[in-house]
C-alpha cells in the first residue's frame, strides 16, 4: 500500500462526494478507481499537484451497496482513503489545507500501528502443563455449563493463526489477511504485502491467543470454549527492531478488519494488541462504535509497559481492557494500568498452541485478554442454549459483579474490577437468567 490519506467528510458533504470502490477491492483491481472525491478537496489536491486514487475506507455490509443504519450512524460511509499515485511523501501543507476545509471533519496520514509481541518459549508439555492458569479462573467448573457452541463466533485479530494446527483446525472459519505494507523491506519478516484470504500465522502470537480461546485439548488443557467457532483475521505482520519483535500493520487496515469481523457475524472480537494515540482522532473509534451498535463484545490487551498509559483499542469506553495477573493472582509488574482496565486474567507463563503444530509458554497481557474473550463467548453460548440473547452490556455487568476483588475498592486502578472468576460468572448468569 502506497502512502495515503484518510479523510472523514462532514455529514453535510456526504451527498456531494464521489462513489468509490473500497480500498480492499482496489488493491486487486484499479480499473474502476477514480481520482476525485469532493470538489473542495479536489481543488486543494490539484493546487498541490498531488494525484490520488480515491477509495472508500469501508465496504457496506449489504452486497447491494446500501449502507445500513448502524454504518451511517457510525459515519463509515463518509471515510475515504486517498492513495497517492506516486510513491512520495505527503506534503505537510496539503494536510493543513485539507483540514481547514469546512467539508472535512478529519484528515490524517496513514499510520503504521506497532505492538510489541512477547516472545514465546516453544516447549513440549504433557496434559498437565498449563492447568494452573485455567484453575485460577475456575474454568473446570464453568465448563459444566457449556463448552461452547459452533454458532457463536470469536474473531481473533492478530498475526494470523496456524491454519493446520490440530488443536484449532476444526474450529476455524474462513478468515482473511489484511496486512499490506509497502515499505517493509529489511524490517518485516515474511508476508507483509498483498491482503488476501489466507490468514496464516508466521509469528506464533495469534496462534497462541487462539489456543487459549478454543483449543480442543489434545496435548494441552482445552481452551475456554473449544466448541465455539474462530474467525482468523491477520492484521499484524512481524518486524524486528533493536532486538525486539513487533507486530505491525496499517492502522486503517486494522479498522477495516474490525468492521469485516463484525459483518461476518462475530459475537466476540479479541484484539491482543494496542497502539498509543498519536493525534488525528482516537484509533479505531468509528469501527468500535459500529461494533457496539451491533452488540459485539470487544476484548483487548491493556499493554505491557507497567505504567499508567493508554493503548487503543483497550482505552476506548466500549472495549474490555484486560491486564495480566501473575501466578499468585496479583497484578503482574509489566501490566499497563489505569481507569480503562476492566479485569485481570492469567498472563504469566501461559501454555497454548504455537507454530508448526507445536505448543509454547508466553507471557503478557496479550495472553490474558483471550481468557476474558473466551469467557464472554461462554456466557453468550449459555444464554443461547436457553433461547436467550446476551447483550454486550449484560456480559460486562456479569464480569463487573463476579470478579475477585484485589483490594477494598470496588474498582482498582491496576486490576479494574478484579480477577476473572468464570465459575462465579456462570453461576451469577444462571441465576439472572432464571435457569
Amino acid at each position: 500500500m502506497k502512502p495515503h490519506l484518510i479523510i472523514r467528510l462532514a455529514p453535510r458533504a456526504a451527498s456531494a462526494s464521489a462513489t468509490a470502490p473500497s480500498w480492499s477491492d482496489a488493491v486487486r483491481d484499479k480499473s474502476d478507481v477514480g481520482g476525485r472525491i469532493h470538489p473542495d478537496v479536489d481543488r486543494v489536491l490539484d493546487r498541490h499537484r498531488v494525484a490520488v486514487w480515491v477509495t472508500a475506507e469501508y465496504r457496506p455490509r449489504d452486497p447491494s451497496g446500501r449502507w445500513s443504519a448502524q454504518e451511517l450512524e457510525s459515519g463509515l460511509n463518509r471515510v475515504y482513503r486517498l492513495v497517492l499515485q506516486d510513491n512520495r511523501e505527503i506534503p505537510p501543507d496539503l494536510l493543513k489545507d485539507i483540514s481547514l476545509l469546512p467539508v472535512v471533519e478529519q484528515v490524517r496520514p496513514g499510520l503504521i500501528a506497532r505492538s510489541e509481541l512477547p516472545r514465546a518459549s516453544a516447549l513440549s508439555g504433557d496434559d498437565r502443563t498449563g492447568r494452573a492458569a485455567r484453575t485460577a479462573i475456575g474454568l473446570d467448573e464453568a465448563s459444566d455449563y457449556t463448552r461452547g457452541d459452533k454458532r457463536v463466533l470469536v474473531a481473533v485479530l492478530d498475526t494470523g493463526i496456524d491454519l493446520a494446527h490440530p488443536e484449532l483446525a476444526e474450529a476455524l472459519r474462513p478468515g482473511r489477511d489484511f496486512v499490506d505494507i509497502l515499505d517493509g523491506a529489511g524490517q518485516f519478516v515474511g508476508d507483509y504485502l498483498g491482503a488476501d484470504d489466507v490468514p496464516d500465522d508466521e509469528v506464533g502470537h495469534g496462534t497462541h491467543v487462539a489456543g487459549i480461546i478454543a483449543a480442543r485439548g489434545i496435548r494441552m488443557p482445552a481452551g475456554v470454549v473449544p466448541r465455539c467457532s474462530v474467525l482468523p483475521v491477520r492484521v499484524l505482520g512481524a518486524m524486528e527492531r533493536a532486538g525486539k519483535r513487533f507486530g505491525a500493520g496499517l492502522l486503517d487496515n486494522i479498522n477495516s478488519a474490525v468492521k469485516w469481523a463484525v459483518d461476518q457475524g462475530a459475537d466476540v472480537i479479541n484484539m491482543s494488541l494496542g497502539v498509543r494515540h498519536e493525534g488525528g482522532g482516537l484509533p479505531h473509534r468509528e469501527v468500535v462504535d459500529y461494533a457496539r451498535r451491533n452488540g459485539v463484545t470487544i476484548v483487548a490487551a491493556s499493554g505491557n509497559d507497567g505504567r499508567r498509559e493508554l493503548y487503543y483499542p483497550g482505552a476506548l469506553p466500549h472495549v474490555i481492557a484486560v491486564g495480566a495477573a501473575d501466578n499468585h493472582g496479583r497484578v503482574a509488574d509489566f501490566s499497563t494500568f489505569g481507569d480503562q482496565v476492566s479485569l485481570i486474567a492469567p498472563g504469566v507463563d501461559v501454555y497454548s498452541t504455537y507454530l508448526g503444530r507445536g505448543y509454547a509458554f508466553s507471557t503478557g497481557t496479550s495472553h490474558a485478554a483471550p481468557f476474558v474473550a473466551g469467557a464472554a463467548a461462554m456466557m453468550k453460548c449459555y444464554a443461547r442454549s436457553l433461547g436467550r440473547r446476551l447483550t454486550d452490556q449484560q456480559v460486562k455487568h456479569v464480569f463487573k459483579h463476579t470478579a475477585d476483588k484485589v483490594g477494598r475498592d470496588f474498582k482498582d486502578p491496576k486490576a479494574g474490577f478484579g480477577m476473572l472468576n468464570l465459575r462465579d460468572a456462570m453461576r451469577f448468569l444462571e441465576y439472572r437468567l432464571g435457569a
